[in-house]
């Protein structure tokens, strides 16, 4: 999805009754998806003396191997209760799926900001409480080549046309985005988040 407005996170349209039925869904969808994210295989980049072009390099491998809907990692975010398989893209059948990373956002490991989005209600409601989210609370993307560790900074309503929480503001970090109010899709909830530790794995490959 084109980065020309704010992912769309929630269906406002959606009965209430459909809740528990979407729920059991993503849940399913989320198991199978969990199963594929531990399979991902990526090529090796060769050596490099600085351990963070490995993590670049690994990161545009997995963003160009990905199609719409396949899953890319993991978002944990233990103060909120939330561990989800993150999918490549914000469309309405992604998001689905669980939260969708923005397309045209890099992957962690590569500079500049990484964007999420996600439903606040239907579809298992992974960001439902991202609103409760407050300063230094922790945020962790983990990918098949590390763990990337994010400390919350705050966070922002704007409209679905304000796509500059988006852009590359010099250092890396993480938004995370809902609509909001929940049930709505008026505006959006925009989650802050700078990034404190990574913990990179050994090896881009899945053990034998």
């Amino acid at each position: 999805m084109a980065m020309g407005t704010l992912a769309l996170a929630d269906v406002a349209a959606t009965l209430l009754w459909q809740e528990p039925l979407t729920a059991f869904a993503q849940d399913q969808r989320q198991g199978n998806l969990g199963e594929e994210l531990e399979r991902i295989s990526l090529p090796e980049p060769a050596p490099a003396s600085d351990p963070r072009a490995r993590l670049a390099s690994l990161s545009r491998s997995l963003r160009r191997s990905q199609d719409e809907g396949d899953p890319v990692g993991r978002v944990v975010i233990p103060s909120i209760g939330v561990e989800d398989v993150i999918v490549e893209g914000t469309s309405a059948r992604s998001l689905r799926e669980g939260p969708g990373h923005y397309p045209r956002s890099p992957l962690p490991g590569a500079r500049g900001t990484v964007a999420v989005a996600g439903h606040r209600t239907t579809h298992g409601a992974p960001f439902a409480d991202i609103g409760e989210l407050g300063r230094g609370d922790r945020v962790e993307l983990e990918m098949p080549y590390g763990r990337f560790t994010y400390e919350v900074e705050g966070n922002r309503i704007v409209t679905p046309d304000d796509v500059g929480v988006l852009k590359d503001v010099g250092r890396n970090r993480l938004v995370l985005t809902a609509c909001h109010p929940k049930w709505s899709a008026a505006k959006r909830l925009v989650v802050f988040a700078r990034l404190t530790g990574v913990d990179a794995r050994t090896s881009s490959r899945p053990p034998a």
